[in-house]
């Protein structure tokens, strides 16, 4: 493997400054069990025969070591990667070009179904890797648009796959094509005879790799997901309505470590972090304060959580998905332990649909699809929390320094109405009657309603109906109190019963529509 002058390790790995660091954003902090075993033998050019499933990390396995034997000054095709349908294609080519991004490696990512004009176009500007099925490489073997001379490593991805799909002749043919003097890598998830005489026929002394993956998922565990666009609203939302949670947060990255942290704290939650780079007397510090219930949320990533033993955790969040089904049932075993039930919760945006749907099909278990709460739901376990704590002050018993200032109201008032005045002063504080007169002074809606001003509109393809639903599930409303809807190029109007401008207000603050962070405030008049 050629390194500069400037490496890293990579686990004991010794890797390139350049693809340490496009790991490491990646959120790989040490080596799975099959990458340990396989990026030497890759670096070294042996032929290696992998007994691999999906998700135990092995396009990385062989991706490190391609990328960093490739030439990015050469505009030639230097290796090729079969794969059995276009979605794994596509996965493996969006792998691979991340590997690849710091030494600017080109990959190509070529199938059936997409115009093979558009493949030609890239193939002559020039790319170093094609990831492709075998029906389109061959197609593009025999015009001549992929050029094979200067192929050096090749792979098959899920051969058995690709086998039962029926492209053993389109493999051989390929095989037949790629020069001789090559490295030959096959992944495959069984090892039937016709992939061993395979791998006799055309594989060089090749070394036996084979991993098993974990099959296991934990009992006891209620486990969720959530699709959105602002993971942090989405882990607040949560965070607001479980009560009395002891949760561990995991992020891929230490960076994402430290920056929810901040972000956590910020917004009052009693939240501290771990991750590689602390001391031994900071991590110790922070797991003292977890353990003796001063802290809420543990924020880690994989390796600092590795070896927790932690009572009572009653929530693991992925706030970032897990790389591979083993992390996803290393990470939600924090929880439901010694027979206690525990929850499960993974954040996702809609692209990483297909990894969650792998770990499910992998860890046989069902993650269930989730609602976030909504403001109204925040306000209802509000509510409660301000039950149990007025209860408890009432069991103390130490309020009678008050008995006066409620005595003098008594005569006048009903008592049910000074209770709750006086809760409405402790959460919303003190404002003059007249202050809402002139907040919303003339905003040039009907009667009895109040103008509101959204900082979105047709730019953001926003339709009158995203505004209505989500008004009823923030600020807990029916549609139809909403009144006149005008949508304009970068703003849009709502009109909102005047007595309930303020709640949705404060429920849209900052709130997003179709994943775009809004701004709402009263209108200025006509």
């Amino acid at each position: 493997m050629k390194h500069s002058n400037e490496a890293g390790f990579f686990g004991g790995i010794q890797l390139s400054k350049k693809i340490l660091a496009a790991i490491t954003e990646m959120g790989f902090e040490e080596p799975s069990p099959i990458q340990t075993q396989t990026i030497p033998l890759v670096a070294a050019g042996r032929d290696v025969l992998g007994q691999a499933q999906t998700g135990t990390g092995k396009t990385a396995a062989f991706g490190i070591p391609i990328m960093e034997k490739l030439n990015p000054d050469s505009r030639q095709v230097q290796a090729l990667v079969l794969t059995p349908t276009r979605e794994l294609a596509n996965q493996v080519a969006e792998e691979l070009a991340k590997i690849g991004k710091f030494r600017r490696i080109k990959t190509l990512p070529v199938y059936g179904g997409q115009p093979i004009d558009r493949q030609i176009r890239a193939l002559k500007f020039g790319v170093q890797v094609v990831i492709g099925t075998p029906g389109r490489l061959l197609d593009h073997i025999r015009r001549g648009t992929i050029k094979l001379g200067h192929v050096q490593t090749l792979v098959l991805d899920e051969a058995d796959e690709m086998l039962d799909m029926g492209f053993i002749d389109d493999i051989e043919d390929i095989l037949k094509a790629v020069p001789g003097e090559r490295q030959t890598l096959l992944f495959s998830a069984t090892m039937p005879l016709q992939i061993k005489s395979l791998a006799n026929r055309y594989m060089q002394d090749p070394v036996e790799v084979s991993v098993s993956r974990e099959n296991i998922t934990v009992p006891l565990i209620d486990q969720f997901y959530y699709e959105t666009r602002d993971r942090l609203d989405g882990l607040c939302r949560v965070l607001e309505t479980e009560s009395n949670a002891r949760a561990i947060v995991f992020c891929r990255t230490k960076k994402g470590v430290d920056e929810l942290t901040a972000s956590l704290q910020a917004r009052g939650f009693m939240a501290d972090g771990l991750h590689g780079d602390l001391t031994q007397s900071q991590r110790d510090r922070v797991m003292k304060k977890f353990r003796d219930n001063h802290l809420e949320i543990l924020v880690a990533t994989d390796v600092a959580a590795r070896g927790l033993d932690i009572e009572h955790v009653t929530h693991v969040i992925n706030f970032d998905i897990p790389q591979d089904p083993e992390s996803y049932v290393h990470r939600i075993g924090r929880t439901g332990r010694a027979g206690r039930k525990g929850v499960a919760i993974t954040f996702i945006e809609p692209r990483e649909f297909r990894q969650l749907k792998l770990i499910e099909k992998s860890t046989k278990t069902r993650i269930i699809r989730g609602q976030l709460p909504s403001s109204a739901d925040i306000l209802d376990r509000q509510r409660e929390a301000l039950k149990g704590r007025l209860v408890y002050v009432m069991e103390q018993g130490d309020y009678t320094a008050y008995h006066d200032v409620v005595a003098d109201l008594a005569p006048d008032y009903d008592g049910l109405d000074i209770a709750a005045a006086a809760l409405k002063l402790l959460l919303e504080g003190f404002r003059e009657k007249n202050d809402d007169k002139t907040h919303f002074a003339d905003t040039g809606a009907k009667k009895g309603m109040v103008r509101l001003f959204i900082n979105i509109g047709r730019a953001q393809k926003i339709r009158p109906e995203d505004i209505v639903r989500t008004f009823a599930e923030e600020a807990d409303l029916t549609g139809n109190l909403i009144g006149a809807i005008d949508i304009y190029d970068k703003f849009s109007f709502v009109e909102v019963p005047a007595d309930v401008a303020e709640r949705v207000i404060a429920a849209m603050h900052k709130n997003t529509i179709k994943g775009y962070k809004i701004n709402v405030e009263p209108a200025k008049a006509r």
